[in-house]
């Protein structure tokens, strides 16, 4: 079966695993706190990656089930983040029981998702009034050089998953914040950095070369040599809580669940309780 341009495009990043650990962002202290609140104890990352966010979890106290469908992308996460649990698995089949996480979030991947299908998943595992968090870092393109970046790589424009979510009705009470931050890059981080979008990795060789002969002469036009350059980032986090009608559904797809998988008390379940 051939594989869609959203799966094709999403396994790319498993060939770049090693360059995306080493030049993407982080995510601010202060968004990562209010992506999850003060009470959620279990926590479930979706699409983790190679962990850029995981460590910012396990060391805000949570316990945390790093999960992404990409192998080649936890490698590096097993090896820089301890005390996470690591699996491989998709967010529209989900290895967790019923109602057992107090949140779960997803860094800069939840439009790669069957949203479908992985909302109704995401409600399953969150415990009454428990809670699902997204977000992204977009660069800020008001300033000059930034701009100019997205000329040659294209415009970051992910879409508000307000709507979305609330039409779903498995979710209520969608809120929205944004925090600035900055990356500090060399000029060999801001090459990795535009090989690491999956766009850029799955080009012709020649044309990915050019791509980055370009970002590079950018920098040469703009950078500080050594002492490198700041990217400016809005980091968007979205937050809701899952809803009444979603928790009195966990039978129906619980049972649906059972038969299209097989039954969800098979030993490969996580159960936190």
């Amino acid at each position: 079966m051939d594989e869609t341009p959203r799966t094709r495009r999403g396994r790319v990043f498993g060939g770049v695993a090693e360059i995306y650990e080493r030049s993407r962002p982080g995510y601010p202290d202060e968004a990562v706190r209010w992506l999850v609140g003060r009470d959620a104890d279990t926590v479930l990352e979706l699409g983790a990656g190679t962990g850029k966010l995981t460590s910012a979890l396990v060391a805000g106290g949570h316990r945390v089930v790093a999960t992404d469908p990409e192998a080649r992308m936890l490698r590096p996460l097993r090896k820089r983040v301890k005390g996470a649990h690591v699996v491989q698995a998709c967010a529209e089949q989900i290895p967790v029981r019923s109602a057992s996480v107090d949140a779960a979030v997803v860094a800069h991947a939840f439009h790669w998702f069957d949203h479908d299908r992985a909302l109704g998943e995401i409600a399953r595992v969150l415990r009454p009034g428990g809670s699902l968090a997204l977000v992204w870092n977009l660069r800020d393109e008001t300033v000059p050089w930034v701009r100019r970046l997205g000329r040659i790589i294209g415009s970051e424009r992910t879409p508000d998953p307000t709507d979305l979510l609330e039409d779903s009705t498995l979710f209520d009470g969608v809120e929205h914040r944004s925090f600035r931050h900055w990356q500090e890059v060399d000029r060999d981080g801001l090459v990795d950095l535009v090989h690491s979008r999956s766009g850029v990795a799955d080009m012709p060789e020649q044309e990915r070369a050019d791509v980055l002969d370009q970002v590079g002469e950018l920098y040469d036009d703009y950078g500080r040599g050594h002492d490198g350059m700041l990217l400016p980032y809005h980091c968007r986090a979205y937050r809701c809580r899952v809803s009444a009608a979603a928790h009195s559904g966990h039978s129906r797809r619980d049972q649906r669940s059972r038969d299209q998988h097989g039954p969800l008390d098979d030993g490969l379940l996580i159960d936190f309780s």
